[in-house]
C-alpha cells in the first residue's frame, strides 16, 4: 500500500504511448508520476525532461527496484508485455499494463494469480473504456432495441515499413496492435465473450497481418463484425437493434466525445480517458475502489484473439 494518499507511479518504456499518458497526468486527483526508466538512459532523462518526472532510471530492473515507486505503466512492445508484468509483480509493484496485454489465455491466468498471491493490483490498459462517452453509449444501447448486431472498425497508415507494429518478432500485426479494441468493444456492447469467431488476414511482407476482419457470434445470436488495420484510416463502433441504431463514430481515441442515435447528434463532454484509467487503478490500489478491468476482461480478450489468429490460419470458424 503506497504511504500517501497518492499512488506514486513509475512508466516503465516511455514510448509514443507514454507520452500521451502522460498529457493529462498532472491533473491526477489520487496519483503523481515519479520515475522514468528506459534502456537507454538518455531517453528516460529526455521523458522525464519533458514531463517534469522527477526520477530517472536507464533500465528496466533499475525502476522496479525504485522503493519510491509503487507501481508501473509498462508501454514496451507486446511481446515485451506479460515477461515485463511478471518482473513488476515479483518486484512488489503493481501494474497497468498496456494492451493487448496477450495472445495467450495461460499468461493472463499466470499474472493474475502471481498479483493475487501478492496482493497486487494488475489492469489491462484499455483506456478507451474510461471515457465519459462510453458510459453514455452504454446508457443509451437499450434505445436500440433487441440488439442484432455490432460494427466495430479501426484502420490507421503505416507508412515506415519498420514500425514495430509490423514485426512478428514483437507480436505485431492488425489484429494484435488495433484490432483488440474492436473486440473490446464488440464484447462490452453485447455484454458477453464470444461463443464461435470466424476470422481472415492479409499478411504485411514481415508475415503479420496488415489486414484483419472477423466474424464474432454471441450466444444471443448477435454477431459483431470487427475490420481492423495499417492500411487505411477508419474508427467506429456501433450497435444495431431493432429500434434503429447507435454510433460512437471515434470510440478508441475519444477525442470528438459525442455519440449518434438514430441520426441525432448526442453531446458527452470529454474527459482525457488515459487520466481516468490512472485514477480507477490508483483508486482500486489505495482500497478506494476496483479496477474497472480485471481478469475476466483480459481472458476474454486473450482467447477471443488467439482464436481469430486460429480461425484465419485454418480458414475455418472456431468455436471458444
Amino acid at each position: 500500500m503506497p504511504s500517501s494518499d497518492k499512488v506514486r507511479w513509475g512508466i516503465l518504456g516511455p514510448g509514443r504511448i507514454a507520452s500521451r499518458l502522460m498529457r493529462d497526468a498532472d491533473r491526477g486527483a489520487n496519483f503523481s508520476v515519479v520515475a522514468a526508466g528506459s534502456r537507454s538512459l538518455d531517453r528516460a532523462a529526455e521523458f522525464a525532461s519533458k514531463f517534469g518526472i522527477p526520477r530517472v532510471h536507464g533500465s528496466y530492473e533499475a525502476l522496479l527496484a525504485d522503493p519510491e515507486v509503487d507501481a508501473v505503466y509498462i508501454g514496451v512492445p507486446n511481446s515485451l508485455h506479460h515477461p515485463m508484468t511478471m518482473q513488476a509483480l515479483a518486484a512488489g509493484k503493481h501494474v497497468l499494463c498496456e494492451k493487448p496485454y496477450t495472445r495467450h489465455p495461460e499468461q493472463v491466468d499466470e499474472a493474475f494469480d502471481a498479483a493475487e498471491t501478492a496482493g497486487l493490483v494488475l489492469m489491462e490498459a484499455f483506456m478507451w473504456r474510461h471515457a465519459p462517452q462510453v458510459r453514455r453509449f452504454l446508457e443509451l444501447l437499450p434505445d436500440v432495441g433487441e440488439l442484432q448486431s455490432i460494427r466495430a472498425t479501426f484502420s490507421f497508415v503505416i507508412i515506415d515499413k519498420t514500425d514495430h507494429r509490423l514485426n512478428p518478432g514483437f507480436d505485431g500485426g492488425a489484429l494484435m496492435d488495433v484490432g483488440c479494441y474492436c473486440i473490446s468493444g464488440s464484447r462490452l456492447v453485447a455484454g458477453a465473450d464470444p461463443t464461435s469467431v470466424f476470422g481472415h488476414q492479409t499478411l504485411a511482407p514481415s508475415g503479420v497481418d496488415e489486414r484483419f476482419s472477423g466474424l464474432l457470434r454471441f450466444s444471443s445470436s448477435v454477431v459483431a463484425e470487427i475490420v481492423a488495420g495499417f492500411t487505411s484510416n477508419h474508427r467506429s463502433l456501433e450497435a444495431i437493434g431493432s429500434k434503429g441504431n447507435l454510433l460512437m463514430s471515434d470510440p478508441w481515441l475519444g477525442q470528438k466525445g459525442g455519440l449518434d442515435l438514430n441520426g441525432r447528434d448526442v453531446p458527452v463532454a470529454s474527459a482525457d480517458p488515459y487520466r481516468l484509467e490512472l485514477e480507477n487503478i490508483s483508486a482500486a490500489i489505495l482500497g478506494k475502489g476496483q479496477p474497472l478491468l480485471g481478469r475476466a476482461d483480459a481472458l476474454g480478450q486473450a482467447r477471443t484473439i488467439d482464436a481469430l489468429y486460429r480461425s484465419a490460419a485454418s480458414g475455418a470458424g472456431v468455436s471458444l
